[in-house]
């Protein structure tokens, strides 16, 4: 019986292989999108009072738009917060039973590193060792810390040049949908329920999705495709807080400053310097499950210094934990600076979107066969992040990640391979086609 279940499943994956060697092309491959869209420089910034942070995203916004017309979707428009949505109905004589299923990526780029004048170099026919971007040969992809370079060996791999980061989060994922959209408008003959599409801006500084219409977008279940390399498939994600530390002195002219001035950055430094003596789980000393407090940025003045602070650990009981820990360290730079004002507060980003998606574990089972389908070893890793999925969860629309092929996020050191935006979008081709098949 076993052995008879193992040939069913080769007798499956091969047909799949086969089939989807026989089919037409995209007009454009994922590729050449993702090599396009990176030259576009999307990157998002913090603390502005609406979506889209940039009017700069606006110029993917309005290319995808054009591309999505170009492709004959129905109600394609940009939304006054810099959503794109697009509608591709099914192809179904009955489609009753299927649900409609979403796909997302988002526009923006880390703020972390820029994102202007993108310059991806094609490294052919990559065959092993480490790769010298060549703007700033001390910018290394190594093999020890990239081991999955090792799986790498024949393809084609896509870096910057080492001045900037290369976008492939999430450009990635709006070039693999997109040719997704498109292989399937190329091939009638695969049949799909209704397809929900967006394109987001603001994920990687939080608030963008806050905007999303989910009643009028009309998918059931959605997918971030947002994920790294290939076969990660996330159903769980970091719970997240982010918390501001501000310290508030006195300032007045340093020539008549004696016994006057308060200088809160003195306080602030005392803060920020008991992270390396009172917290041992700092983003660079874990790994895995494990929680972490980040200080990652500052103002220093001497009238007023403020410092961000992310919290993340992926249960709740945990976060709690994180805040107790801030908030004894606040209470002792507090004490050793009577004079300065010490304020503390800390806002919710998202939570772990496992709560929810546990009572739909169809959403990454059909996830996984897809992969398997195109040839991928697919595995469910937690995110040690979120997505724009973790928000639309806890919205009421459950939406687990799906990988890209990338590696490397928010760094110069960012890369992508033609195997994996192809993989990637083959993924997608035929997750829809399980959703058809397992929905009649």
């Amino acid at each position: 019986m076993i052995m008879k279940k193992v040939f069913s499943l080769l007798l499956v994956l091969t047909f799949a292989s086969a089939s989807f060697a026989q089919q037409k092309p995209p007009t454009e491959s994922a590729m050449d999108r993702f090599l396009r869209y990176v030259k576009i420089d999307t990157q998002s910034a913090e603390d502005q009072p609406a979506p889209p942070s940039t009017k700069k995203q606006l110029d993917l916004a309005d290319l995808l738009k054009k591309e999505l017309e170009d492709l004959n979707l129905l109600d394609v428009r940009i939304s006054e917060w810099g959503i794109v949505y697009a509608f591709m109905p099914s192809n179904m004589g009955d489609s009753s039973k299927v649900p409609t299923i979403g796909f997302i990526a988002h526009m923006d780029t880390s703020p972390a590193v820029t994102g202007a004048n993108v310059n991806p170099v094609i490294h052919r026919n990559y065959r092993g060792g480490n790769i010298v971007l060549p703007n700033d040969k001390t910018q290394v992809i190594t093999v020890a810390q990239n081991p999955d370079l090792k799986n790498l060996i024949g393809d084609d791999i896509i870096t910057a040049d080492g001045t900037t980061l290369l976008g492939s989060d999430d450009k990635s994922g709006v070039a693999e949908i997109m040719t997704m959209i498109d292989t399937l408008k190329q091939n009638p003959s695969i049949k799909h329920g209704n397809i929900a599409i967006a394109f987001t801006p603001d994920e990687e500084v939080g608030g963008g999705i806050d905007k999303f219409d989910i009643a009028g977008w009309g998918a059931k279940f959605a997918y971030t495709v947002d994920g790294e390399q290939l076969g990660d498939i996330s159903n769980e994600t970091f719970s997240a807080r982010t918390a501001t530390v501000t310290f508030r002195g006195l300032s007045t002219h340093p020539g008549t400053a004696k016994g006057i001035m308060i200088n809160s950055s003195y306080a602030a430094g005392d803060f920020l310097s008991r992270f390396l003596r009172s917290v041992p789980n700092r983003p660079e000393t874990t790994a895995g499950r494990q929680s972490y407090l980040h200080p990652y940025t500052a103002t220093l003045d001497v009238e007023t210094s403020t410092i961000k602070i992310l919290l993340r650990d992926f249960d709740i009981s945990g976060m709690a934990k994180l805040e107790s820990t801030l908030k004894r360290l606040v209470a002792a730079t507090q004490r050793r600076f009577p004079k300065v004002k010490v304020e503390y507060k800390s806002e919710l980003g998202y939570l772990n979107m496992k709560e929810v998606l546990k009572d739909h574990p169809q959403l990454t089972d059909y996830a996984i066969e897809a992969a398997r389908r195109a040839g991928i070893t697919a595995r469910l890793r937690p995110i040690r992040g979120g997505t724009d999925g973790s928000r639309l969860t806890a919205m009421g629309l459950p939406t687990p990640n799906l990988f890209t092929g990338g590696h490397n996020f928010h760094g110069k050191l960012e890369f992508n391979s033609r195997k994996g935006l192809e993989g990637s979008t083959e993924t997608l081709v035929h997750l829809v086609q399980i959703w058809a098949e397992r929905s009649k």
